[in-house]
């Protein structure tokens, strides 16, 4: 069995990310990067699979500009396989549809694919449908927002928490299978790992690789562009207010001021 989890390079949520001036997309340059949280309960999840199962051969691919490839080797030294790159200058500003044909190419390209494993969201977009796009690319069965999965031979079953009820679902192989971040708890990698993944093979693609038009992708072929960008403003002091005996009354007044009650 072969599976590809897709792991995506974003910016550190801690950091103050900002966007490039030029086109208003994402900096992700000036700001330090790492793998989307998200991603490693994905990369976990597969390799709970490798290591329940005989031949189970996990590929971690990436699409993304260069330094992208940080986040295949973090999911290398969690203990994936091998690692694909993704990389070319014309993939600068795509959006959501250009990044599932891209990595529909790219799965395709890979070949023989039996499962595909992603996070339930990038943590910078946060868009959650880039799985969605991708199994319909690919022709695949998608099941979304999984917090439990049994792989079979031939088939998934997945549970499906909603606000008020548990689905349970089952696809056959192969399928594209998006999970939440309550499925697992994603390890770190040892020492032994991180020295490992210092000799796993990882290739390099770019869109000429994949059969890909470029005219297709990037910013100027974006559905949705973002015009304009406003700092939010510095957080100022609070209003204290001092209970003298009418504190009720000030707050009451205080929220029907700003028009919460």
């Amino acid at each position: 069995m072969k599976i590809v989890t897709l792991v995506k390079h974003v910016p550190d949520a801690t950091a103050d990310r900002t966007f490039n001036s030029a086109d208003n997309t994402t900096d992700r340059a000036g700001v330090d990067g790492l793998l989307s949280e998200l991603d490693e309960y994905a990369v976990e999840e597969a390799l709970k699979v490798a290591e329940a199962g005989d031949g189970v051969e996990v590929v971690a691919l990436t699409m993304g500009p260069d330094g992208a490839d940080a986040a295949l080797k973090k999911a290398l030294q969690m203990g994936a396989d091998s690692g694909v790159h993704v990389v070319d200058d014309s993939l600068h500003g795509s959006d959501a549809p250009a990044t599932a044909r891209v990595l529909a190419a790219a799965i395709g390209k890979i070949g023989d694919v039996d499962l595909v494993l992603t996070g339930m969201a990038s943590t910078d977009g946060g868009m959650s449908v880039v799985p969605a796009m991708l199994a319909e690319h690919l022709g695949l069965a998608h099941v979304g927002f999984v917090g439990e999965l049994t792989v079979s031979a031939d088939a998934v079953t997945a549970r499906r928490d909603g606000d008020v009820a548990s689905e349970t679902i089952e696809a056959a192989l192969p399928a594209v299978v998006a999970v939440t971040d309550q499925i697992n708890e994603p390890r770190y990698p040892s020492f032994k790992g991180i020295m490992a993944a210092k000799k796993k093979p990882v290739e390099t693609w770019t869109l000429a690789d994949l059969g890909v038009d470029a005219a297709g992708v990037g910013l100027g072929a974006a559905a949705s562009v973002v015009r304009e960008v406003t700092k939010r403003p510095e957080r100022t002091a609070g209003t204290v207010v001092t209970d003298e005996g009418d504190g009720g009354v000030k707050l009451a007044e205080f929220l029907a001021a700003q028009k919460f009650i």
